[in-house]
C-alpha cells in the first residue's frame, strides 16, 4: 500500500469539506462573481494558518506532511466535528507513513462468537468490517425472512429499488456508509470495499452521491426500522460490538426497550423462530 492511496483519500476528503463552506458562516459576503460552491483555497488556508500554495498540495495529493498543529488549524477551519477530526488525522498519518503490506485472511467468525449469537434471545448478526453478513441466530432470521450471505449495505438499497424505503432508511444507510467509510480509510485498496463501491456506483446515483460527500460516523448504536408480514414494523435499537483492536467481524444485536409495542412484537416474533439455517463462513478476503 502506497502512501499516494492514502493521500488521494486525504485530498478527496479536504475538498469535500471545503466545498460545504459557505462564506456567509465565516462572515465573508458570497458575491455574485464566486465560482466555488464553498470557499476558495485561499480563503480556507487564510483560516488554517497555512499559505495557500501549501493547503493547495494538500488538496492535490501531493507529498506533504502536516504537523499536529497544521491538521489542527485545517480541522478548526473546516469546521469539523470529532469524529471528523479523528478521520483527518487518521488519513494524513496513513498518507505519511502508510501500513506495511499484509496478507488478506480469509474471513472466519470465532467458535466462541457464534456460541455467544445463539445464546442470545434476541435478533443479533455478525457482519464483516464491509458489512458482509456471516452469521446469524435464529431470532434474526424470523425478523427478517429470506436473510442470507448478503452485503447489508447493498441490500439495503436493492431492497428500498424493489419496494420502496422503510422508515429510517436514509438514516440506517447513513450509518452502514460510515462503517464502510472507516474500512476504506484503514485500507482504501482493499478488493472487497472496491467490488462494494463499484457495485452501488453502478445501481445507483444516490449511492454515489452520498459516497462523494465522504461523510465519517463512528456509529456504534442506533435505531432501525425492520417490516415484517406478520408482526408489523418494529424499530429495534442495535449495538455493535467490535473485538479488542477493532479488528474481525462485528456482532450486532437487535433489542427493543421492555414494555414497549416493539418489545411485545419482539415477544410475538419469537415464535416464528425457528433454528437458524447454513452460517456461511463470508466472502474471501476481509
Amino acid at each position: 500500500m502506497t502512501s499516494t492511496v492514502y493521500a488521494r483519500e486525504l485530498a478527496d476528503f479536504l475538498r469535500q469539506r471545503r466545498s460545504r463552506l459557505r462564506p456567509e458562516e465565516i462572515g465573508l459576503a458570497p458575491g455574485p462573481r464566486r465560482r466555488v460552491a464553498g470557499l476558495r483555497r485561499e480563503e480556507l488556508a487564510l483560516l488554517a494558518g497555512v499559505s495557500t500554495d501549501y493547503y493547495q498540495r494538500l488538496e492535490q495529493g501531493r507529498d506533504v506532511r502536516p504537523s499536529d498543529d497544521v491538521l489542527t488549524g485545517i480541522a478548526r477551519a473546516l469546521a469539523l466535528n470529532a469524529e471528523e477530526t479523528r478521520h483527518l488525522r487518521a488519513l494524513a498519518r496513513r498518507a505519511q507513513q502508510p501500513p506495511p503490506p499484509r496478507r488478506r485472511a480469509r474471513v472466519t467468525v470465532p467458535e466462541s462468537t457464534r456460541r455467544l449469537l445463539h445464546s442470545l434471545h434476541t435478533p443479533a448478526v455478525v457482519v464483516s468490517r464491509h458489512l458482509d453478513l456471516l452469521a446469524w441466530n435464529a431470532m434474526a432470521a424470523a425478523l427478517y425472512p429470506g436473510i442470507g450471505p448478503t452485503n447489508a449495505l447493498i441490500d439495503m438499497f436493492d431492497h428500498a429499488q424493489a419496494h420502496g424505503r422503510c422508515p429510517g432508511w436514509q438514516e440506517t444507510v447513513l450509518d452502514y456508509l460510515g462503517f464502510l467509510r472507516a474500512a476504506v480509510a484503514a485500507d482504501p485498496e482493499h478488493p472487497r470495499a472496491r467490488e462494494i463501491v463499484g457495485t452501488l456506483s453502478i445501481r445507483s446515483d444516490e449511492f454515489r452521491q452520498l459516497w462523494a460527500r465522504h461523510d465519517v460516523r463512528e456509529s456504534v448504536s442506533g435505531s432501525k426500522t425492520f417490516p415484517h408480514p406478520l408482526v408489523g414494523d418494529l424499530r429495534l435499537d442495535w449495538d455493535a460490538y467490535t473485538p479488542p483492536g477493532r479488528s474481525g467481524p462485528i456482532l450486532i444485536v437487535y433489542t427493543a426497550a421492555p414494555g414497549s409495542a416493539d418489545a411485545e412484537r419482539l415477544q410475538l416474533l419469537a415464535t416464528f423462530a425457528a433454528p437458524a439455517g447454513p452460517r456461511p463462513a463470508g466472502p474471501p478476503t476481509a
